[in-house]
């Protein structure tokens, strides 16, 4: 679990630092800027060529997609498993030494235009609201917040290979060569897969919390679709392949999105206020070879109807 945090905070690093930009403001715009309270930031992304090849699988002579692409993604856990972790008397085989799971590529195209917070179109990926408020203390109220609305454009995901290796030495972060990698052979966990997910909004408050969290996501999604994922047994040598998981609201609306995240002495906390039921369809689960995975015969589809999951809660920590 210490792992997927990582990856969770990673991910995100390495989606805000690398090639957004800020679309320019003209004159008119600055001076209409400095006229009202508030700060409106919207952020696009350039053309670029890497991410359309990665996304597509062929070189582009022209390249036309915007979005954002990573080469690799490198999360460490940087103790390993501990030599006595066990389960039911059986020893699980940890050696406690570095090891790392690695992405070979993660790109994010925007598939929709994000609205703005005036309802114009946008071709942003994200557009943010910023606010400061003194906000009271009465009754607990905690005082003064910062306020950030963010929508976000429907998106596509491209996630490569997801392997697991030995992690390398730790590098000098004083000299020039900050790459760690992972040394030796790698083994594959899961073959990649592609997420399509409709447009997104969520609340940030930092500082006191008055919605009760300090983030909020309340959004209704069209649809989540999760196309050509592949799962290996490295020790059997075989996958289990699904040619698509797709969730839909029950009965064919749109997915309830109502979450909680807030940060406690505990650890990260995510909690679903949704009651909406989702449907579930897994499309062609196949099993067999991992080098034929995606024309092994199909065991069939798999169908989930009026899934609800309540008021679930997932806490994250390390340990």
């Amino acid at each position: 679990m210490k792992m997927f945090t990582k990856l969770a905070l990673v991910s995100s690093m390495a989606i805000s630092a690398n090639a957004m930009a800020m679309q320019a403001m003209d004159d008119a715009a600055l001076s209409s800027a400095t006229g009202q309270d508030g700060i409106n930031i919207g952020i696009g992304a350039g053309v670029n060529a890497d991410l359309e090849a990665f996304m597509t699988g062929t070189t582009p002579t022209t390249a036309s997609m915007r979005g954002i692409y990573v080469t690799d993604l490198f999360v460490h856990d940087n103790d390993g498993l501990a030599t006595t972790a066990a389960f039911n008397g059986v020893n699980l085989g940890g050696q406690a030494t570095a090891g790392a799971i690695h992405i070979a590529g993660l790109g994010l195209q925007a598939t929709a235009g994000a609205d703005n917070f005036d309802g114009t179109a946008s071709t942003n990926l994200l557009n943010l609201k910023i606010d400061t408020d003194a906000g009271t203390t009465l009754n607990g109220g905690g005082g003064a917040f910062l306020n950030i609305g963010a929508n976000v454009a429907a998106l596509r995901v491209k996630v490569g290979a997801i392997s697991v290796g030995a992690s390398g030495a730790a590098p000098d972060l004083t000299t020039a060569n900050i790459r760690r990698g992972t040394t030796g052979t790698e083994n594959q966990i899961l073959t990649g897969l592609t997420l399509d997910m409709g447009k997104v909004a969520a609340n940030v408050q930092l500082g006191a919390t008055p919605q009760g969290a300090m983030v909020l996501v309340k959004s209704s999604l069209s649809g989540l679709n999760i196309t050509n994922l592949g799962i290996n047994d490295a020790a059997g040598g075989g996958q289990i392949y699904l040619d698509g998981l797709h969730v839909r609201g029950a009965g064919g609306g749109a997915i309830d999105v109502d979450l909680g995240i807030s940060v406690k002495s505990t650890g990260l906390e995510i909690k679903n206020n949704s009651t909406a039921g989702n449907d579930v369809y897994v499309k062609a689960v196949r099993l067999g070879a991992a080098a034929t995975g995606s024309t092994n015969a199909s065991i069939g589809d798999v169908e989930v109807q009026g899934l609800k999951l309540g008021q679930t809660t997932i806490t994250i920590a390390g340990y």
